[in-house]
C-alpha cells in the first residue's frame, strides 16, 4: 500500500475539503531544491514548501549543527532555565534587525509570533494605566490561524465560521500617494483608542502576492508612531532574504516597535516563532507587581534543536555564497518578467526580491477558489514541479540554492501554461 493509501484512511490535511481532494504525493526525501517521491521522481519545490526552505532541503551545515545539538540538550523548561542555542540565536538575531529591537521572546510558529506581539501591544496599554483596545490592519491581510490571528486578518471564507467570535478591528486599505491623506484622516479619529498597527509590510503573501511601495508605507508608519500607535511588522513571509535583503524592513526608513518571525527562521528544518520588541515595550512588564507580567508561554518555547537550526541558517544567509545567490535569484525573475510582460494570458506579473507572481486571465472567476488554481496545481505537478497557485495567480518562490536551469524549467513551464490556459487560445 503506497503512503497516499495510508494517508487517504487516517489524516486529515491542511487547506484541503477531504471529500473532492486528490491523493496526496508521497515525498520520501528531499535535498537542495528538489523533492523525491514514492516512485523516485525529482520535484523541484519552487515554493520552498510553503516559503520555509530558505537553504534548500536538508542542508549539511544546519543538519550537522542540530544533529550535535540532539547529542547535548534535545528541550529543557524555559521558565527559570536558559540554554546557549537560545542566546546564541537571539544575539545573531538582533545583529542583523534594526537596531532598535532589542528584546527576544520565543513561541513555536507564525501564528503564535503574531499572537505575543498582539499582548504585548494590548498589555503595554493595560500596564500603563491608560488601556487602549482597538487595532489596526491592512483590508486582505494575513496573519495567522489562531484565533488573535484571525481578527486581525481579513475577513473572508477561512474565517467566516468564526467571525462573531474575533475581536474587532479596523481595515484599511493599502497605502498609495493618492490615499494617504485619506488613511491618516482614517486613523487620527480613533487615534486615543488604537493600541497598535499590524502589517505585512510590502507584499500581502496569502492575499495573491499583492505588492505595493516602501515609501507609501514609511509615511503610514510615521504618522502612526506620530499618534503612539505601536507597529508590529509581521516578517514571518518576508524575512531571512526574500525581499531581496535580510528584511523587509531594510527596505523602510521607519522602524517597528515589534517584529514577528517564523518560516525562514530555522531554513525550513523545524518549527520556531520569535517575536522582538524595543526596550520600551519590555520595560512596561518590568514592575515589582507581578500582574503586571506577560502571561505567555509555550512548553516548546525556544527549543535548542530549532534555536541551534535558525542560528545556523542565519550564518548561511550571512555567507556571500547566500547573498550571491539571492541577487541571481532577483536578476532571473527581472529577466522572466520582462519577458512575459504583455504577454496574452498574462493579467499581472510583478516581483519583489525572490519572490515573483504572474497573475492569469481567466474566463471564470478569480481570487483564491478559481477553479483554474486545481487545474494551474495539476498541470505543474505533472510536470515535476511543485507550485501552489493562490487562485489564478502563480508565484516562484524557490530556496536560494534552486540553480538557474531550474529556474529555466520552471519558467518555460509556466509559458506553457499561459498558452493552454489563456481564455483566448482555448
Amino acid at each position: 500500500m503506497s503512503l497516499a493509501e495510508r494517508d487517504a484512511q487516517i489524516i486529515w490535511h491542511p487547506y484541503t475539503q477531504m471529500q473532492t481532494a486528490v491523493m496526496p504525493t508521497g515525498i520520501t526525501s528531499a535535498k537542495g531544491a528538489c523533492l523525491y517521491d514514492e516512485e523516485g521522481n525529482e520535484i523541484i519545490d519552487a515554493i520552498s514548501s510553503w516559503w520555509v526552505i530558505t537553504h534548500g532541503h536538508c542542508h549539511p551545515y544546519i543538519t550537522s549543527r542540530v544533529n550535535a545539538q540532539m547529542q547535548k540538550l534535545d528541550q529543557v523548561i524555559f521558565a527559570g532555565f536558559t540554554h546557549e542555542p537560545a542566546v546564541v540565536l537571539a544575539e545573531k538575531l538582533l545583529r542583523i534587525l534594526p537596531g532598535n529591537q532589542q528584546k527576544v521572546f520565543y513561541s513555536d510558529n507564525g501564528s503564535t509570533a503574531v499572537e505575543v506581539a498582539l499582548k504585548m501591544c494590548l498589555q503595554f496599554w493595560f500596564n500603563s494605566g491608560a488601556p487602549r483596545k482597538k487595532i489596526l490592519a491592512f483590508e486582505n491581510g494575513y496573519h495567522g490561524d489562531t484565533f488573535g490571528a484571525m481578527s486581525v486578518s481579513s475577513r473572508s471564507a477561512w474565517t467566516a465560521p468564526f467571525d462573531q467570535l474575533l475581536f474587532e478591528t479596523m481595515f484599511i486599505p493599502l497605502p498609495t500617494a493618492g490615499n494617504i491623506h485619506l488613511l491618516k484622516a482614517k486613523i487620527q479619529e480613533y487615534e486615543d483608542e488604537l493600541a497598535c498597527f499590524i502589517y505585512e509590510p510590502l507584499i500581502q503573501g496569502s492575499a495573491g502576492m499583492i505588492m505595493y511601495e516602501a515609501s507609501a508605507l514609511d509615511q503610514l508608519l510615521e504618522f502612526c508612531k506620530g499618534n503612539q500607535i505601536l507597529l508590529i511588522q509581521d516578517e514571518v513571509f518576508t524575512g531571512f532574504g526574500r525581499t531581496g535583503k535580510h528584511f523587509a524592513a531594510d527596505h523602510l526608513i521607519q522602524q517597528a516597535d515589534i517584529m514577528c518571525f517564523s518560516k525562514g527562521l530555522t531554513g525550513g528544518l523545524m518549527p520556531l516563532g520569535v517575536t522582538t520588541c524595543t526596550d520600551d515595550i519590555y520595560n512596561a512588564f518590568l514592575s515589582q507587581d507581578k500582574l503586571k507580567t506577560l502571561f505567555h508561554g509555550h512548553s516548546f518555547t525556544a527549543n535548542p534543536l530549532a534555536c541551534t537550526a535558525a542560528a545556523a541558517s542565519i550564518d548561511l544567509l550571512l555567507q556571500q555564497n547566500t547573498q550571491d545567490n539571492i541577487a541571481r535569484i532577483c536578476q532571473q525573475h527581472r529577466l522572466f518578467r520582462e519577458k512575459l510582460a504583455g504577454r496574452q494570458g498574462v493579467k499581472d506579473i510583478r516581483q519583489t526580491g525572490t519572490i515573483l507572481a504572474i497573475e492569469f486571465y481567466t474566463a471564470e472567476s478569480s481570487g483564491y477558489f478559481s477553479n483554474l488554481r486545481d487545474a494551474l496545481y495539476s498541470y505543474f505537478l505533472e510536470r515535476q514541479i511543485l507550485l501552489r497557485p493562490l487562485g489564478n495567480i502563480i508565484y516562484i518562490l524557490p530556496p536560494y540554492c534552486i540553480d538557474n536551469q531550474q529556474l529555466q524549467y520552471v519558467y518555460d513551464a509556466i509559458e506553457s501554461a499561459l498558452a493552454e490556459f489563456s481564455p483566448h487560445h482555448r
